[in-house]
């Protein structure tokens, strides 16, 4: 019971964050994404067993430095952006002279952060910016919807395994009660909003469900291959920042493409 209840809080106080960070400012989201990229790198070097210092210090260099390049680039006027093709060099130099971690190692690393961090965030940001704050908020939302829904399905109907071997607690009629009971919601919700077009609504919950479900799946493998339960312990009661964001982060890439196409 006070399991429960730390988690409830907890969950509550991190989405009162996210809400105020999204609504304030662009630059409120600029600090919520860039403390997502820097305690997830963090947090990944855990995952991946990195134990030298100086690597771990290059890899939040290299994902810090990929997500202020492209975001400030779209957010001020100065090219900022092109730095990010300088950044890849950085593990190629890194390993050169190190005499303890290999390229492939670095590699991973490094380039997993930008990927699976910088990148998405700076999608984060430019949601945000291009269209509306109300777009991203709907986009968690959606991931929210789906992650609550397929829960309380899979707790009540749950027989068949989703992905045992990655993830025994996901169920295929939890996901299938995520997906109908998202699907019901952006559809109602579409219907008395002006500013969304229902087909493009529609497209966006069933990437959210899609991906979000996809994004989970491949922390829980990180996690498993690593032997570790949560990615960290900074939410009581819900772990680490990849285990909060992994869902909205391996989702908001392709909804931004999509809605490049679409809307």
């Amino acid at each position: 019971m006070k399991e429960l209840l730390v988690r409830t809080l907890s969950g509550a106080v991190l989405v009162a964050v996210i809400v105020a960070c999204i609504f304030v400012s662009p630059w409120t989201l600029w600090a919520l994404a860039l403390f997502i990229v820097g305690m997830g790198t963090y947090e990944m070097s855990k995952l991946m067993h990195v134990k030298s210092r100086w690597q771990l210090v290059f890899g939040e260099l290299i994902a810090v430095g990929a997500f202020a390049a492209t975001s400030l680039g779209m957010l001020s006027t100065t090219p900022l952006s092109s730095l990010v093709f300088v950044l890849p060099m950085l593990p190629f130099l890194l390993a050169l002279f190190s005499t303890t971690d290999d390229f492939k190692s670095i590699a991973a690393f490094d380039f997993g952060s930008v990927i699976l961090l910088s990148f998405p965030c700076f999608f984060m940001v430019w949601l945000h910016d291009v269209y509306s704050p109300k777009m991203l908020m709907l986009v968690f939302v959606l991931l929210w919807a789906n992650d609550t829904f397929a829960y309380l399905t899979g707790r009540l109907f749950g027989k068949h395994k989703l992905f045992e071997r990655i993830s025994p607690g996901k169920t295929i009629e939890g996901s299938l009660g995520g997906l109908v009971f998202t699907m019901a919601g952006v559809a109602v919700f579409s219907h008395y909003v002006d500013w969304l077009p229902m087909n493009v609504a529609i497209g966006m919950g069933l990437i959210a469900v899609v991906f979000g479900t996809l994004g989970d799946l491949c922390e829980s493998m990180l996690k498993r291959q690593a032997g570790v339960k949560d990615s960290g312990n900074l939410i009581p009661g819900h772990g680490g920042i990849l285990d909060r964001f992994d869902s909205v982060l391996f989702t908001l890439p392709f909804i931004s493409i999509f809605l490049l196409m679409f809307l």
